[in-house]
């Protein structure tokens, strides 16, 4: 499944904290990728399609210098990485090695991937910032990621903070962290996003007229009522 333009577009207008609901109601609870936080406190929500790569623990005659010219190694999998993907790099979390750094960002950077999510560190952190590429990590560490990492291959399921993740999967990266959108639910999440969104912004008006929250926050049948009379005279 493909993200189509116009679900794309949908889901950028979407918070995570509303997408989490959403998939809640559907019996996904653990979709939130635990620890990863965006680098910089104005990032702008993302969306993509996940691209996927694995660390294991660091063995001694594999996690060496010398395998970052391997065909399996973290510089191959960035050459494979399709124009406006989400690399999700499944560090186990682990925060005292840096799985990427800047040379690798910017060259993420200059073939389009549009955002970098870890439950690892990067390293070079400056450099990284410097590169523009949207990160969401976990922290920053000097030592490369053979201090404390072995990379075994990409675009296969892996867990990142916790979550299982698929490639294609879809990804919503914002202030709050990222979410994973199992493809098989992609179509029914587009389409119920926009009157979640549209409800909770309701409700943020309400409780700003000083209503209480009880039978409000859920809803009561009084109060569905009225928002479906407010909802009917303010359709666009």
């Amino acid at each position: 499944m493909t993200l189509s333009i116009e679900a794309k577009a949908t889901l950028e207008k979407v918070t995570t904290a509303t997408l989490t609901t959403i998939l809640l109601k559907k019996g996904l609870r653990n979709v939130w990728i635990r620890g990863a936080m965006p680098l910089r406190a104005d990032q702008s929500r993302l969306v993509g399609t996940a691209f996927t790569l694995r660390f294991v623990p660091a063995r001694e005659d594999l996690a060496t210098p010398a395998s970052w010219a391997s065909p399996i190694s973290t510089r191959a999998a960035i050459e494979e990485m399709p124009e406006g993907c989400i690399a999700v790099i499944d560090a186990m979390g682990i925060t005292d090695a840096g799985v990427f750094g800047d040379i690798l960002c910017a060259r993420m950077k200059k073939r389009n991937v549009t955002a970098m999510i870890t439950d690892g560190a990067v390293r070079d952190l400056g450099g990284v910032l410097d590169t523009d590429l949207p990160v969401w990590c976990k922290g920053a560490a000097a030592p490369p990621s053979v201090a404390g990492l072995t990379f075994v291959g990409w675009n296969e399921t892996v867990g990142c903070g916790g979550v299982a993740v698929i490639p294609g999967d879809i990804v919503v990266a914002d202030s709050d962290g990222a979410v994973v959108i199992p493809q098989a639910l992609l179509d029914e999440v587009v389409a119920e996003s926009p009157a979640q969104e549209k409800l909770e912004g309701w409700i943020i008006g309400e409780v700003e007229r000083g209503e209480k929250l009880p039978g409000l926050y859920p809803m009561n049948e009084e109060t569905r009522v009225r928002y479906e009379t407010w909802l009917a005279d303010n359709q666009s």
